[in-house]
């Protein structure tokens, strides 16, 4: 009996992660979901955030006829604003997905973004896609681990 509950104690340890509690995170400076989705979801010491486009938190601009630069930037300060209500940080990031509707925009793209991030960067893919939402050019997707 000893060792099943020591074995049953290491798989619970194990899939403990598994087992973390949801919890919503969302910032009321940063836009708004635009569907059934959540700004950010925190479980364990991880920070999962939806994808981020260029989206003026006021709706006063329509990025998406702006340059890819100009769009980055919002992007990424669309994610400092919902890492901000979980208490986080670009620091705090450990993994991104940058997709682009045009790979030639990878250095654009790449100079915008290393002025964000310090070493040591987060993982990063970059991913050229046929389309995004409402013809923007740009969006990145993080996870971040939490204090």
């Amino acid at each position: 009996m000893r060792v099943f509950g020591l074995a049953l104690a290491m798989v619970l340890a194990c899939a403990s992660p598994a087992l973390a509690e949801k919890t919503l995170v969302q910032s009321t400076d940063a836009p708004k979901a635009i569907g059934p989705y959540s700004q950010a979801i925190k479980t364990g010491n991880l920070l999962f955030l939806s994808g981020s486009l260029p989206f003026d938190p006021a709706g006063k601009t329509d990025y998406s006829k702006l340059d890819v630069t100009t769009q980055t930037r919002r992007v990424i300060d669309n994610i400092a604003l919902t890492l901000s209500a979980a208490g986080l940080t670009l620091d705090d990031v450990v993994s991104a997905t940058v997709y682009v509707t045009d790979v030639n925009d990878f250095a654009a793209v790449n100079a915008v973004y290393a002025s964000y991030f310090k070493p040591p960067y987060p993982a990063r893919t970059f991913v050229e896609v046929s389309n995004l939402l409402r013809g923007v050019k740009v969006e990145i997707t993080v996870i971040a681990t939490t204090k």
